[in-house]
């Protein structure tokens, strides 16, 4: 069983990864009502890659026999100013996020919990990418904020795939 430190912690996350979720649908819907698609398809995916990530952890938390909480979270901010304020607070959101992952990596190693460690090496390489996504991402969006077509089709260019990573942790609920 994992530290009880760690698993209060990634408790936590959990609500964090499904506030993450809920804030990222606000940022899509937003696309959506101003006629982005290819913007709004970007956040939606993103939506169901961070709720993935909280399944994930809840996978972990149940093959360790360890207890899962699924905790409440904060309504997401749901009015933009723009094209440009989603993007900023979504870099600022997996800025945020990736702190919390650092600590949770942190917790493991110093309660010598060296399966959550192992565990957390996959969020580590999943936040740089997700990090480098949204910092160019931001770039496009400042530097054609009075087009909204380049956006779209940088967004349809670069980020419109949705690989599946055959290291990453099972998801609870997906099957086998």
């Amino acid at each position: 069983m994992p530290a009880d430190r760690f698993v209060q912690q990634l408790n936590v996350q959990i609500g964090n990864e499904l506030a993450a979720h809920n804030q990222y649908l606000a940022c899509a819907v937003h696309y959506d009502a101003e006629t982005m698609p290819q913007m709004a398809a970007f956040f939606y995916r993103q939506a169901l890659e961070e709720r993935d990530h909280a399944m994930m952890m809840v996978q972990y938390l149940l093959d360790t026999d360890a207890p899962v909480t699924i905790p409440g979270v904060e309504a997401p901010i749901s009015t933009f100013d723009g094209v440009v304020a989603p993007v900023e607070l979504a870099l600022a959101q997996e800025k945020r996020v990736t702190e919390q992952i650092n600590d949770l990596l942190r917790i493991a190693r110093e309660e010598y919990d060296f399966a959550s460690e192992q565990f957390m090496q996959w969020f580590i390489k999943e936040q740089v990418e997700e990090i480098a996504t949204m910092s160019d991402l931001l770039a496009v969006v400042r530097r054609n904020a009075d087009d909204l077509e380049d956006i779209e089709e940088y967004v349809a260019r670069e980020a419109g795939g949705d690989e599946s990573d055959p290291t990453a942790p099972r998801v609870a609920g997906a099957g086998a």
